[in-house]
């Protein structure tokens, strides 16, 4: 499974890949990280229906993750792609906001991983 990861913070390719070494070292899952939505869209327009799955933090400079979220959901939608919203910020408005663009799920920071790896077994099922 390719999932692409949405964050301006750059350590967040860090920590994935120490939080999902077997995984990856296994196959089970590729990350392909952009540090802004501007990027997570050229990504996904140079590699159609790859990402089967996007991670997206909400709040970034430039595009935030809801207005990519937007993007996202409108452009790519044969398959639609599963997008998880993650933020530091677990507001309902937020939250509210996500979901009313066609979220798929919401997680908030700190990330906890073992909620995450119990995410994404459920989409591979």
């Amino acid at each position: 499974m390719k999932i692409l990861v949405v964050d301006d913070e750059r350590d967040i390719e860090i920590l994935f890949q120490q939080r999902f070494r077997r995984e990856i070292k296994d196959k089970e899952i590729e990350f392909v990280f952009a540090y802004s939505g501007e990027h997570a869209l050229t990504y996904l327009n140079q590699h159609v229906h790859e990402a089967v799955l996007i991670l997206s933090d909400i709040n970034m400079p430039g595009m935030s993750g809801l207005e990519l979220l937007r993007e996202i959901k409108h452009k790519y939608d044969q398959p639609p792609p599963f997008v998880m919203m993650i933020t530091a910020y677990g507001d309902a408005e937020n939250y509210n906001q996500a979901m009313s663009l066609g979220a798929d799920d919401f997680l908030t920071k700190p990330l906890d991983f073992s909620v995450l790896k119990g995410k994404l077994k459920e989409k591979v099922q």
